[in-house]
């Protein structure tokens, strides 16, 4: 045994032995760049950042609900007669559908932002305000000449500026979750598109009395900008005492579609949301009236109170 020999650890390669070549090296040097992270982030790291993903889910039904207004305004100006107007129609309702679920989404992922707040009031206003305004035109009004365009054109703006109306009282915190104040633009383009619905598909024929159609523009354009409350449901849960009440409403819509059309039934259950706002506001005028003077009042007390006390407290 040669005592001069380099003594080598035991599993260590000679010095002068080849080492293996690692096929992998070219990876491991690549993921070796960069601090090193701890064991934890390395586990829940994932190749696509979720709360983008997460973020973008809302804004996607916002977009479709803008597609499915242009795409509207595209099938009413086609001139391709009452199918292209009942198509039209069912294109904005699915453009309802799809504005009521993107708030809900986004209350879900906890995703709201002032940005999509903006981006849905501007799908409202094209989806609901000026696609119909367009589809009603072309369908009963334009005979009218530029009385119609300024009825048409009527729906549109008191839809703007009840969406204004709704943003500035939401920034503010004014306001009841469980009413709207004024008919929303979404159930204004329900009652028209609905009517417009039922009539190019089950008649099939062409609007002969435009003057029924101008008043209803016009009704609904001033119940827009109105100070008429309109229930929100929000507040609603299902109950032993309200029990019978939902069923009977469910009763009411089955009956409803087997003897009539589901497009008509759908004209009597739109109307009925906006007679029951316009019932309740007559029967409760008064005591809603009445609370909106205390509301009023204690408004103006406050601002005096906070003075008061300020001056109160400026000598000490």
């Amino acid at each position: 045994m040669n005592d001069d020999a380099p003594s080598t650890p035991r599993g260590a390669l000679h010095p002068l032995e080849e080492r293996p070549r690692s096929r992998w090296r070219f990876l491991r040097r690549r993921r070796s760049l960069g601090p090193p992270l701890p064991r934890g982030e390395r586990r829940r790291r994932l190749p696509f950042d979720l709360r983008r993903a997460l973020f973008i889910l809302p804004n996607a039904f916002t977009v479709a609900s803008i597609f499915c207004g242009f795409y509207s305004i595209v099938l009413s100006t086609s001139n391709a007669g009452p199918a292209s107007f009942d198509h039209a129609g069912i294109a904005l309702f699915f453009a309802a559908f799809f504005d009521a679920f993107d708030g809900r989404i986004a209350r879900l992922t906890r995703t709201q932002s002032d940005f999509g707040m903006q981006m849905d009031s501007l799908a409202d206003a094209l989806s609901f305000g000026l696609a119909p305004a367009v589809l009603v035109y072309n369908w009963a009004l334009e005979p009218l000449g530029f009385a119609g365009i300024v009825i048409s054109f009527a729906f549109c703006a008191c839809g703007v500026i009840r969406l204004a109306r709704f943003n500035v009282l939401a920034i503010r915190g004014v306001g009841s979750s469980k009413y709207f104040m004024g008919l929303p633009i979404p159930g204004a383009s329900s009652m028209l598109v609905s009517v417009i619905v039922a009539q190019s598909h089950n008649l099939g024929t062409t609007v002969e009395k435009t003057s029924s159609v101008a008043v209803l523009v016009v009704i609904l354009s001033y119940l827009m900008v109105s100070r008429i409350r309109f229930r929100t449901f929000k507040d609603f849960r299902p109950r032993m005492k309200t029990l019978p009440l939902l069923l009977a409403v469910l009763l009411a819509v089955v009956v409803a579609v087997l003897l009539l059309k589901a497009r008509l039934a759908l004209v009597f259950a739109v109307g009925g949301y906006v007679s029951l706002g316009l019932v309740e506001e007559v029967v409760f005028f008064k005591k809603r009236r009445l609370q909106d003077l205390e509301t009023k009042a204690q408004a103006a007390t406050l601002p005096a109170a906070s003075s008061s006390t300020t001056t109160e407290k400026a000598p000490a």
